[in-house]
């Protein structure tokens, strides 16, 4: 397949990496990514990206969702194993989570069998944040860094010949001049395709400078501690079912470092850097698919909900997988 052009709408984590692996799949092709937001204005970059699926998470069955999840592993896997991991913004990060309620909810079965431990904690590791906690698990995951991942990959893909174009697509019928469109908008597939089963989960975090945190701690309520790179950390969060505020809520705020520095005390002394909000696309399943629409070829991937930015290579792998079928049969209809 030689000549074609394929566009690739939204700048987030998913549509980056949905472009990589179709220059890698197709290198014949005049490839455009577009899109309205890129960067530190794209929730990709609000996220603090730690390789941990939730429930919430789910493909058209177990069997892909389970699927998306380990390809993805693999993926960033390679990644951090290389020369450019710190590039790319993936590192390693071990992690507890703790709960004063629910063993199960210290439990995850979807890497439980990829990740390199995962493990009951002993005894003393329920003091490492204090007293009360009755249940927990320690764990070894992967950590990756939008603000470093998405212009590592920009880079990746514009060597390769591709196209990046800033502007708001209104309209997927619009996209005529290309043979293939994928669909990776994120929250605006919400207006983008009238998709009244993707709803907002609004989330908020403060990024704080505390260099001494060495791995990652969940607790109840959502409350969570993940450290990054240079010294940096996020503390969260929120998950609000259905709400478009993009507004930094100082209630919110106030709550979010109330439970962490009650999970990890030392965090009262640390610089707040800044507080930041976004809108996870959840939609269940994930919508993954390929449609007619206005007579132009589209394939969808969006409503990965907050587990974007981990998933994003597996749904890729499946996007490019029916891109590839879509341009090589006679497509007319949505499938």
């Amino acid at each position: 397949m030689t000549n074609l052009n394929i566009a690739v709408v939204g700048g987030g984590v998913v549509g980056y990496t949905v472009a990589r692996l179709l220059q890698q799949e197709l290198r014949n092709v005049n490839l455009t990514l577009i899109a309205d937001l890129f960067g530190e204005d794209t929730t990709s970059c609000v996220a603090a990206g730690i390789f941990r699926p939730g429930p919430s998470f789910a493909g058209p069955n177990k069997q892909i969702t389970k699927q998306w999840i380990d390809d993805s592993w693999y993926f960033f896997e390679d990644i951090v194993k290389s020369s450019e991991a710190a590039q790319a913004g993936v590192m390693r990060l071990s992690a507890y989570i703790f709960s004063k309620q629910n063993y199960h909810t210290t439990r995850n079965h979807l890497i439980e069998d990829i990740v390199p431990v995962y493990r009951p904690v002993e005894k003393d590791e329920l003091k490492i944040c204090g007293e009360g906690w009755k249940y927990g698990s320690y764990y070894e995951t992967l950590k990756i860094e939008c603000d470093k991942y998405l212009p590592w990959t920009e880079g990746i893909i514009k060597q390769n010949g591709a196209k990046i174009i800033q502007r708001k697509v209104d309209s997927l019928a619009s996209l005529t001049e290309y043979d293939l469109v994928l669909n990776c908008t994120g929250m605006g597939a919400k207006y983008l395709c009238n998709d009244t089963d993707l709803v907002a989960i609004r989330g908020q975090v403060i990024k704080v400078r505390a260099p001494w945190l060495k791995y990652s701690v969940y607790g109840d309520y959502d409350t969570y501690v993940i450290p990054g790179f240079n010294g940096l950390a996020t503390l969260g969060g929120v998950r609000q079912y259905d709400s478009y505020n993009m507004n930094v809520c100082k209630h919110d705020a106030a709550a979010i470092f109330e439970r962490c520095c009650e999970l990890v005390p030392s965090l009262k002394d640390a610089e707040i850097i800044g507080h930041r909000v976004g809108l996870r696309p959840h939609r269940v399943p994930v919508r993954l698919e390929p449609e007619l629409v206005g007579g132009v070829k589209v394939v969808h991937c969006y409503g990965h909900g907050g587990y974007g930015v981990m998933c994003a290579p597996g749904t890729a792998i499946t996007a490019v997988q029916i891109a590839t079928e879509v341009l090589r049969t006679n497509f007319k209809s949505k499938m």
